[in-house]
């Protein structure tokens, strides 16, 4: 066996890992497919998930636009029809009919109706007669004097000789003195006035006890 001389060829380190060029090109060349493989993979899945899952969920664009073009379809319809009766409405109000004029008329013809009617003349020249039948003495002069200066005209003056009154009291001869009886009644107090034939002069007055 020849021998010869040992080089730097010769020398191979014990605990070194033994590598070669092909081993080192093709793991270079996986480092570089693994992303790429990555990426397709993902967008693989993506395209499945939209092509299988989406057109069952509704979401697809073609969908929507249909909707969208319904929608606004079915939202316009409504605005023109009801823009349609809106136009009798701006029309001007109509004047007032004849008839209603003519039912306002009567109302202000009204006014006259509510003036007081005018009360009966009192004629105060006809004669009272004033008696006295209290136990208060010239209770009828004092009563007279009162009735003349209201302007009648004054009358007999006594005390009163028939039955007993339990309070005052105006007599009066027929529906004419009627009226003159209760103006006579007012201006003494004296709320009794009683048509009576008895007497001679058209009013007589009797002054009944707890006359004031």
């Amino acid at each position: 066996m020849t021998k010869y001389a040992r080089d730097e060829f010769d020398r191979v380190p014990e605990t070194s890992t033994r590598q070669g060029v092909h081993r080192a090109v093709a793991e270079s060349r996986r480092r570089r497919l693994a992303p790429i493989l990555a990426v397709g993979a993902a967008a693989l899945a993506v395209g499945l998930v939209a092509f299988l899952i989406l057109p069952k969920l509704g979401l697809s664009t073609g969908g929507n636009t249909a909707a969208v073009s319904a929608e606004q379809g079915a939202g316009s319809a409504p605005a023109a029809t009801a823009s349609t009766p809106a136009s009798p409405s701006a029309a001007p109000p109509s004047p007032a009919s004849p008839s209603a004029a003519a039912s306002e008329t009567p109302a202000a013809s009204a006014t006259p109706s509510a003036t007081p009617t005018p009360t009966a003349a009192v004629d105060k020249t006809q004669p009272v007669a004033i008696f006295n039948g209290t136990a208060t003495a010239g209770l009828a002069t004092r009563v007279g004097g009162t009735v003349s200066t209201a302007g009648w005209t004054l009358g007999e003056l006594g005390n009163w000789g028939g039955v007993p009154q339990q309070r005052s009291v105006v007599f009066y001869s027929g529906a004419a003195q009627k009226d003159n009886a209760e103006a006579l009644g007012q201006l003494l107090g004296i709320e009794t006035v009683v048509d009576s034939a008895e007497f001679q002069v058209p009013l007589v007055v009797v002054l009944a006890p707890g006359f004031q």
